[in-house]
């Protein structure tokens, strides 16, 4: 079996793999938080939230409905 070149060695898509496919099994939350304030008067706030999962995982954590 001929081996395609590519720029990445296997050993990076390896990994790359192996951690999408743990973060989609376990899943992950990220969060962050913004503030914009002029002359020290806050005028804008917005809260993040960024949850990551697959759905299979989502319904067994009881996030999604079960159909």
């Amino acid at each position: 079996m001929t081996e395609l070149p590519n720029e990445y060695g296997s050993d990076e898509r390896l990994r790359l793999v192996e951690l999408v496919n743990r973060v989609l099994d376990r899943g992950a939350v990220i969060s962050g938080d913004v503030l914009i304030s002029v002359a020290g008067i806050d005028l804008i706030y917005v809260g993040l939230r960024v949850v990551i999962a697959s759905a299979e995982t989502m319904k067994d954590r009881g996030a999604l409905p079960r159909l």
